[in-house]
C-alpha cells in the first residue's frame, strides 16, 4: 500500500537546518496495524503527516498503491487525502458550532458535494453515539467526541486511517474504548497506523516501530499479517465544479455568521450604511431631477424667450441706454415672416398691489396674448382663460394663480369673484395650473391678464418686455433665432457693428439640458462621496475576514486534511465575505427606503428611488464583498494544513 524510500525532512529554523527524518525507508502493507513509537522529537509526528499526505519530503520517494506521490501539488494531495485517508487528532479537531452528524459528515462537502444525516447516523451508530447525532462538541465527554473524530475519518470509506495520539487526552476507560474501535476497524480490513508514546497503546498494534532522532530504530512485527485485498488508486485527482457546492458553501458561510451575530453586525454595518447612502442621494438626485424637468416642461417646449438689448452709437448708449422696444408690430410681423414660428406670445410683466374685500397681496402681474395657454402650458383647471375679442377690446378679466388664489379666497373658488389691481377692478375668469416654485420665484404667485389690458390699462405702455416663440421642430431652432434677429435688425435699423447686442434670445431647451446635465452631476457627485462609506465598509469586512482566518486557522488545517482543496477554502471564506455584503446591502435599501419615505413627507422633498440604483446598489455591495473578501480568503486557501493543524 504505503512504500518510501530515502525519505528526509528537513527545517530551516534562523540560520540553522534541523533534520527532523534521516533516510527513512519502509513499507505499510493493506490491513496492518502499525504504532509508530518515540519520545518527543524523535520525528514520529513528521512521519505520520508525511505518510497521510499532510506535508511533502525535502526529498525521498513516496508511493501509494504503486503511485508516486511525493511531488503532486497541494490540491491533488486533497484529492488523495480525500478519497484515501482518514485521520483521527488527538486534539479531536471538532467544529464547535457544528452538531454532531455534520461534524461526522463534513468530508462529505467536499467529496459529495453536500451533508448526508444518514450516513453519518450509521456511522455514530457504529461508535455508540447514536442517540447524540445533535449535540454539540461541547456537550460531549472527550471520550465521545474522539468518537465522533473516528466516525469522520470513516464517512468516505477510506483505506488507511492515521490516528495521531488517539488516547493522549482520554482516561483509560475512554482509552480503551478507543482502542476497541480502532482494532474492529483493522479487523474489518482497513490499514490502521498510530502515533504514541504510550507503551501500553504500542502494545496493541500487530507492528511497533520505534523512532529517535529521525531513524527508525527498530521494525518489530508482534502479529502476523493477514493477506489482505490489494487496492489500486485510478480515481481523478481533478475534482470538477459543482453549483451545489456554491450553494452550501453560502449555506455555511451564513451558519458561520450567524455564530458571531455581534462582529457580523459590525461587519455588516459599513456596508449597510454605504448602500443606504448611495441609494439616498441617487434617489433625491432623481427626485430633484425629475422635479425641475416638470417644472421645465411647464414652461413649454422647443421655447425661445425673446428680449431687447441696448444699442450703443460710439460707445454712448442711445438715449442713456434705454432700450430697443419690441412693439405689438414686431410680433405680427415676426409671426407672418418666419414659417417656423408655432405660436408667439408677447408678454408685459410688472408687479401689482391686489385686494379683495379685506385682503390684499403684492404679486406679479402678466399681461399676455391667447396662445400663453399653449406656449406655456398652461389651460385653467377652473373656469376659463379670456378670449382673443377680450384682448383687442383691453377686457378687465384676469386668470390668477393659486398662491394669489390661496391668499385671497382661501379654499373659495376665485371664478366669478371681482379683484382690484393697482385699484383697478377686474373680473376672476379662471385659475391656473399649480406650477411649483422655480428657483426663487413661485410660478403659482402670479395673475395673467389681456396683453392689450395690461399695457394700456395698468401699467402704461406701448410696447412688450418679451415675447415667447414656439417652434414648431426642434431642428428649427437655432435658424429660427438667426431669423429672429434678421428680421428685428431690419425693421429697427440697427448698425450691423450693434446686431449682435441689439437683441437677446434664451433658449430653453438649451437651458433644460444644461440644467438635467447638472442634476446628473450633482447626483454622481454625491453618490461618488455616499460610495466611499461603501469603501470603508470593505475595508472593515477585509478586517474581520482577517481575524476570521487567524481565529480559524485549526479549522482550514482541518478542512484540509479531510480534503478540501485551495479552491474549497477560498470559496468558503469568500462565500462568508459575500454573505456579509449582500445582506448589509439588503438592508442598507430597506434603510434608504424608510429613509426616503420620511424625508419625502416630511420635508416635502421630491424623492425617487429607481430600481436601477437598487440594482446598482446591490451589485456593488455585492462586489465589494467579492473584492475586499478575496485577499483573506486567498490568505485562507494558502495555508499550509500541517502548519495550520499546529497553530495555536
Amino acid at each position: 500500500m504505503i512504500e518510501i524510500s530515502g525519505i528526509k525532512k528537513s527545517y530551516k529554523m534562523g540560520d540553522n537546518v534541523v533534520d527532523a527524518l534521516r533516510d527513512v525507508t519502509l513499507t505499510i502493507e493493506d490491513g496492518d496495524f502499525v504504532a509508530i513509537m518515540g519520545p518527543s522529537g524523535s520525528g514520529k509526528s513528521t512521519l505520520m503527516h508525511i505518510l497521510g499526505l499532510l506535508d511533502v519530503p525535502t526529498s525521498g520517494s513516496y508511493k501509494l498503491h504503486g503511485r508516486e506521490v511525493s511531488k503532486l501539488s497541494e490540491d491533488e494531495l486533497a484529492v488523495l487525502r480525500r478519497d484515501e485517508i482518514g485521520f483521527i487528532f488527538q486534539q479531536f479537531n471538532l467544529l464547535p458550532r457544528m452538531p454532531a452528524w455534520q461534524n461526522v459528515s463534513l468530508p462529505l462537502l467536499y467529496s459529495e458535494k453536500k451533508f448526508d444525516f444518514d450516513k453519518a447516523k450509521v456511522l455514530l451508530d457504529k461508535v455508540g453515539l447514536g442517540s447524540r447525532n445533535d449535540h454539540k462538541p461541547n456537550e460531549l465527554s472527550g471520550g465521545q467526541q474522539q468518537r465522533v473524530a473516528i466516525a469522520r475519518s470513516l464517512i468516505n470509506n477510506p483505506k488507511i486511517i492515521f490516528a495521531d495520539e488517539p488516547t493522549g487526552n482520554l482516561d483509560s476507560k475512554s482509552e480503551k474504548e478507543i482502542m476497541a474501535i480502532l482494532k474492529d476497524l483493522n479487523a474489518q480490513g482497513i490499514t490502521v497506523v498510530i502515533v504514541t508514546h504510550e507503551d501500553e497503546i504500542g502494545e496493541q498494534a500487530n507492528r511497533l516501530i520505534r523512532m529517535r532522532d529521525g531513524e527508525i530504530q527498530s521494525d518489530e512485527r508482534r502479529v502476523p499479517l493477514k493477506a489482505a485485498e490489494s487496492h489500486k488508486s485510478e480515481q481523478s485527482l481533478h475534482a470538477k465544479f459543482h453549483f451545489g457546492e456554491v450553494l452550501e458553501h453560502f449555506h455555511q458561510g451564513w451558519k458561520t455568521l450567524a455564530a458571531n451575530k455581534v462582529r457580523s453586525g459590525l461587519s455588516m454595518l459599513g456596508i449597510l450604511i454605504g448602500v443606504a447612502a448611495v441609494v439616498t442621494m441617487l434617489a433625491l438626485g432623481h427626485g430633484a431631477q425629475d422635479a425641475i424637468e416638470k417644472q421645465l416642461s411647464s414652461m413649454g417646449s422647443n421655447l425661445l424667450i425673446l428680449r431687447a438689448g441696448n444699442v450703443r452709437v460710439a460707445g454712448v448708449a442711445q438715449e442713456s441706454g434705454v432700450r430697443i422696444r419690441i412693439t405689438t408690430d414686431d410680433v405680427a410681423a415676426l409671426k407672418s415672416q418666419i414659417p417656423s414660428i408655432k405660436d408667439i406670445v408677447p408678454t408685459v410683466q410688472g408687479r401689482g398691489q391686489v385686494t379683495y374685500l379685506n385682503k390684499n397681496w403684492n404679486t406679479t402681474v402678466m399681461g399676455v396674448s391667447t396662445a400663453f395657454v399653449q406656449v406655456r402650458n398652461s389651460e385653467p383647471v377652473l373656469g376659463r382663460f379670456f378670449s382673443e375679442q377680450e384682448n383687442q377690446r383691453r377686457a378687465l378679466v384676469a386668470v390668477i394663480g393659486k398662491t394669489v388664489s390661496r391668499e385671497l379666497f382661501g379654499e373659495k373658488s376665485p371664478v366669478g369673484e371681482t379683484i382690484k389691481i393697482n385699484k383697478v377692478n377686474f373680473n376672476v375668469i379662471g385659475l391656473l395650473p399649480e406650477k411649483g416654485a422655480q428657483g426663487p420665484n413661485d410660478q403659482d404667485d402670479r395673475i395673467v391678464v389681456p396683453v392689450q389690458t395690461a399695457m394700456f390699462r395698468l401699467f402704461g405702455k406701448n410696447y412688450v418686455d418679451s415675447v415667447d416663440v414656439e417652434v414648431g421642430n426642434k431642428e428649427d431652432i437655432d435658424t429660427t433665432q438667426d431669423s429672429l434677429k434678421e428680421v428685428l435688425n431690419k425693421r429697427h435699423r440697427v448698425p450691423i457693428s450693434q446686431q449682435d447686442d441689439a437683441f437677446q434670445i434664451f433658449n430653453m431647451a438649451d437651458l433644460q439640458a444644461a440644467i438635467s446635465s447638472s442634476g446628473q452631476t450633482m447626483s454622481m457627485l454625491l453618490s461618488s462621496i455616499a460610495a466611499i462609506s461603501l469603501l470603508v465598509g470593505g475595508i472593515g469586512i477585509m478586517n474581520i475576514m482577517l481575524v476570521s482566518v487567524t481565529e480559524r486557522t485549526r479549522e482550514i488545517g482541518l478542512r484540509k486534511a479531510i480534503g478540501g482543496r485551495k479552491i474549497d477554502i477560498l470559496m468558503q471564506f469568500l462565500a462568508e465575505s459575500v454573505v456579509v455584503s449582500v445582506i448589509g446591502g439588503l438592508l442598507g435599501i430597506s434603510l434608504a427606503w424608510g429613509v426616503t419615505t420620511i424625508l419625502s413627507k416630511t420635508t416635502g422633498w421630491p424623492m425617487a428611488i429607481a430600481l436601477d440604483s437598487v440594482a446598482l446598489s446591490f451589485f456593488f455591495s455585492a462586489f465589494i464583498g467579492i473584492v475586499f473578501g478575496l485577499y483573506p480568503a486567498k490568505k485562507a486557501s494558502e495555508l499550509h494544513p500541517i502548519e495550520a493543524l499546529r497553530y495555536e
